[in-house]
């Protein structure tokens, strides 16, 4: 009988020098990310604006005071951000030496779109793409679109990383994705115009997913089992919450757009030497038959953990043997074929969905929270940490049903009843935000691994896969939920909060995965509540040998 990989390589102990330096350089390489995924929160945030009055308008002071037409939003009275008065009636009454509100009522003037552009606001930024390419008023919807073509970006990105990591290996797809997010993140600087800076965060966005999904891969074949189940579930998660927590400081420090993007941009450069303390995957190495060199990489960590290696690491039945067992004969179409798997991707897939247009919608919100946009970026990247801590302690002693369901009504009843605050409370609101942020940012880290358990080895990956889909799809269309914000800001809350406790109740109806063996064939699964089982004969795993394939998964 065949050692398993973790069988051989066992002589290197679990937490060396060798494992720690992997550990953390691994996760230090998704701080980037954390920072240039969600940096359009200050790049394209909009500043307030109103119509411009040309200097050689020909209209005295008093007239020009009362230029812009006041509106009623949210119950507040505000200068309108899209209209002003005729400019034509109003350089007539002035030189007529009419006074406005004596002689003439202003409000029966008739109303016109800003001909001269618009004038926004330096107290919070210097400048945005928004203030660059005036995307206000009739352009307003080309804001939540940059946010989805970036979006859209990862989408595509998780398409092709999973094969480019293995047909060229994962170290090399690794350090080539961070250099396409790291130097289109710069030519973005130069973009000329609004279409040009889209096409560039679409690259952006293909390379943060790719360098995301590599590092991923990459640590959880090279460590060992203890390790790699920490850096699945906090190493890479918090190190990506540094990277959205420094956000707000960069922006904070850099007022204007073009310099906040260099800025954010620079940092990718720093990871250059890793690329000499960095191995390739031995496991990717022996699926392409490089047994020498996954051999000289193991001699080369138990060197740096002091412990002597055996001559030969493998033997050559081993690696052959492996390599048979890596064939799939299953399609994406056996996710449909019985009535309980399909009803369960269908489950598994809306819940992704749900839970990612919470996470993101919630992160771009942050500049529409009373109080100061950089604090409030800061506190909603905080809160994921002791997110991703309790979802951490949730997988290890409770069941993942209700784990997934009570994180889920946790952010969604909070967001539900914002719409009941009144609006002098505008911290309770926040409060309620961040705090809601927090149930969902844990349902979605507890989601990856029900999903992965939930599912028979023969379909795993690609189930999990096909239900992160939803997760990528969710993202594109956070951000109009947000833009639904600009006819009722309560309504984005009122969604996200039903969907959200929708999918509490949804998750449910999933079988139970805690503790219990992960089925081999699709046969073996577990029956969805309400459906009628079918009979089947079982042969599951033990409960031994499903904790090994668990930790090997992770």
């Amino acid at each position: 009988m065949s050692r398993g990989y973790d069988e051989i390589t066992s002589f290197l102990g679990e937490w060396g020098p060798f494992q720690r330096a992997i550990f953390f350089l691994l996760s230090s390489s998704i701080i980037p990310n954390g920072f240039n995924g969600l940096s359009v929160v200050f790049l394209a945030d909009t500043p307030s604006h109103w119509c411009h009055i040309p200097t050689n308008a020909n209209i005295s002071d008093q007239w020009r005071n009362v230029s812009i037409p006041l509106e009623e939003v949210n119950g507040e009275l505000q200068y309108s951000k899209c209209r002003r008065y005729s400019l034509g009636v109003i350089r007539n009454l002035s030189a007529m030496n009419y006074l406005p509100g004596v002689d003439v009522n202003v409000t029966e003037i008739k109303q016109e779109r800003c001909l001269d552009g618009w004038e926004y606001s330096q107290e919070t930024y210097i400048s945005t793409i928004v203030t660059q390419w005036d995307l206000v008023c009739s352009n307003d919807l080309k804001i939540p679109l940059t946010s989805s073509v970036f979006y859209l970006g990862v989408l595509c990105g998780s398409f092709i990383s999973g094969q480019l990591s293995d047909r060229y290996g994962r170290k090399v797809v690794l350090f080539g994705t961070m250099a396409v997010q790291t130097c289109f993140s710069v030519i973005q600087v130069f973009a000329p115009n609004w279409g040009a800076f889209c096409v560039l965060f679409f690259i952006v966005g293909m390379g943060q997913i790719s360098n995301y999904v590599a590092a991923f891969v990459l640590g959880t074949e090279i460590l060992g089992k203890s390790a790699r189940v920490l850096y699945s579930t906090l190493g890479v998660c918090l190190f990506f919450a540094i990277g959205y927590m420094l956000l707000p400081l960069f922006a904070f420090c850099i007022r204007d757009w073009r310099m906040l993007q260099l800025a954010l941009s620079v940092p990718g450069f720093l990871y250059i030497p890793l690329w000499w303390f960095i191995p390739e995957s031995p496991r990717w190495l022996l699926s392409q038959g490089r047994v020498e060199e996954a051999e000289e990489i193991l001699q080369e960590a138990a060197r740096k953990n002091g412990i002597a290696a055996p001559t030969r690491i493998f033997e050559p039945g081993e690696v052959s043997d492996w390599a048979s067992k890596r064939k799939q004969s299953h399609s994406i179409l056996d996710l449909l074929r019985t009535k309980n798997i399909c009803t369960m991707t269908i489950m598994f897939f809306a819940v992704w969905m749900t839970v990612s247009v919470g996470y993101f919608a919630l992160s771009l919100n942050t500049p529409n929270l009373h109080g100061d946009p950089y604090l409030n970026c800061f506190f909603s990247a905080a809160t994921e940490v002791p997110a991703y801590v309790v979802a951490w302690l949730l997988l290890r002693w409770f069941p993942r049903r209700y784990s997934m369901s009570a994180t889920l009504f946790l952010g969604g009843v909070l967001l539900f009843f914002i719409h009941l605050v009144p609006p002098s409370l505008t911290m309770v609101s926040t409060a309620l935000e961040m705090v809601g942020k927090f149930g969902i940012t844990a349902a979605f880290s507890i989601v990856y691994v029900y999903t992965a358990e939930v599912y028979p080895t023969v379909v795993r990956n690609m189930a999990v896969g096909t239900c992160s889909m939803g997760s990528r799809l969710g993202s594109i269309i956070s951000p109009y939920f947000i833009y639904l914000g600009t006819y009722d800001k309560y309504l984005p809350y009122f969604l996200m909060g039903s969907l959200t406790i929708l999918s509490g109740v949804l998750i449910l109806l999933i079988p139970e995965s805690f503790r219990v063996p992960m089925p081999e064939t699709i046969d073996e699964m577990q029956i969805i509540k309400g459906l009628k089982p079918k009979m089947s004969s079982y042969n599951l795993q033990s409960p031994a040998a499903v904790f090994k394939e668990t930790e090997a998964m992770l």
